[in-house]
């Protein structure tokens, strides 16, 4: 179980017998993804219920609309085909375009796949969920989604889909997602439990920060690695490489452990708040639809933002 902040090892230091074990966890993505794509979609469409897509017409190539002509417009702008159907003149809309760009991420090393018996799902499965959700919302909007290094941004209804597919064939896992795509004015969102040394969440967070890209973290944590409800003998294993850690009275870490992972909290936060990022806290007993609905608000405003200063 994945009990103390610093529990994780870096990516880079996996050796040749870690592969098979890559390989299985690669498998189990794929067999849980389906459900998970149905699980998704079912939360992005209740979240979604009432919210207006960002789709307006405007300078594009994408047809929005016809509307009836006004007087004192261009007669060029006439579509002569669809007005031909009836005695009125109409004009063919097109899609406004933004050249945005929002890239998703959720963390599937093995950290993640802890779920205690207070969880309703596991770290892993419920990162997923969110970041297909999300992508599902933000394709209805017509935002361009992309995983950084794994596929470039794309502009379909189906991203949620194509993203899912992508994750079938994913091979070491990583925590952090590749910063070399990311660019000015796109936004990241960052799903994970976040358990990796605060050092290397900060040179994350930097990196990305320095591209003039916006962030936003979502910390996905199981209700136990926050209230540590042990008592008495009991043995910790460390996922990412199997460490044991055996104590005779677990109560008496409690205080240290909560502490210690308050500070941890309270750093990220932080780190967050220095770059004007989101930052969501988010436990697995509780519904998906809340960091969700937290996530589509932030872009929103987000995007609106570039919008204005495009104008």
């Amino acid at each position: 179980m994945a009990l103390t902040p610093n529990a994780k090892v870096r990516n880079d230091q996996m050796d040749d017998g870690s592969w098979p074990n890559i390989i299985g966890e690669a498998r189990s993505v794929a067999d849980a993804l389906p459900d998970l794509l149905v699980e998704a979609s079912h939360i992005a469409s209740s979240v979604a219920a009432g919210w207006h897509g960002r789709r307006r017409a405007g300078a594009g190539e994408s047809f929005w609309q016809f509307r009836p002509f006004n007087m004192g417009e261009p007669a060029k702008r006439i579509d002569w085909r669809r007005s031909a159907r009836d005695d009125h003149l109409y004009v063919r809309e097109r899609e406004w375009e933004a050249a945005h760009t929002i890239w998703l991420w959720a963390d599937l090393s093995s950290s993640m796949v802890f779920q205690s018996r207070l969880g309703n799902a596991s770290k892993r499965d419920r990162a997923i969920v969110l970041m297909l959700g999300l992508a599902d919302m933000l394709a209805y909007s017509g935002e361009r989604i992309g995983l950084p290094g794994i596929t470039r941004p794309i502009s379909d209804r189906k991203a949620a889909e194509r993203i899912a597919d992508s994750l079938m064939h994913l091979g070491q896992p990583k925590a952090f997602p590749d910063t070399a795509p990311i660019q000015r004015f796109s936004d990241v969102v960052l799903i994970s439990d976040l358990l990796d040394p605060i050092e290397e969440i900060s040179n994350w967070v930097s990196r990305v920060a320095g591209t003039g890209a916006k962030g936003h973290i979502v910390q996905v944590l199981d209700p136990i690695e926050e209230t540590f409800p042990f008592d008495g003998r009991v043995e910790f294993r460390d996922p990412e490489h199997g460490t044991l850690l055996t104590t005779g009275r677990a109560q008496g870490w409690r205080e240290a452990y909560q502490q210690r992972m308050e500070r941890h909290r309270a750093e990220i936060r932080d780190l967050a708040r220095r770059a004007g990022w989101t930052y969501v806290l988010h436990h697995t007993d509780r519904p998906a639809s809340e960091p969700l609905l937290v996530l589509h608000s932030a872009l929103s405003g987000s995007v609106d933002a570039i919008m204005q200063r495009g104008t």
